[in-house]
């Protein structure tokens, strides 16, 4: 049999930042089922404490393929220039005539 796979296959020079990656969605989403679940009460610190460490925003992609990230989001997660962060890309709205 074969391992099920349901995503992308990363380049082996990438399979930490996959490893990563999962590990990351897997805790983000265990955090909102706990929260759904248990109502503010059952936080747990240590989550609460990675879920800091993210931000939501929305930005029009540029010429070249190029986002940006507000002032804002990289102030509060001391995001400087030529620091690596990982994005997951979900479209939004397509202006396309």
């Amino acid at each position: 049999m074969t391992e099920e796979n349901d995503g992308p296959t990363w380049p082996p020079m990438f399979s930490g930042m996959q490893e990563m990656s999962e590990q990351a969605i897997e805790s983000q989403q265990e955090f909102m089922e706990q929260m759904l679940q248990a109502g503010a009460g059952g936080l747990d610190m240590n989550q609460l404490g990675a879920m800091s460490q993210t931000a939501t925003f929305k930005t029009r992609v540029q010429s070249g393929g190029r986002i940006s990230i507000p002032d804002a989001e990289r102030e509060a997660l001391d995001i400087e220039e030529g620091d690596i962060v990982q994005t997951v890309v979900i479209p939004v709205k397509r202006n396309r005539e």
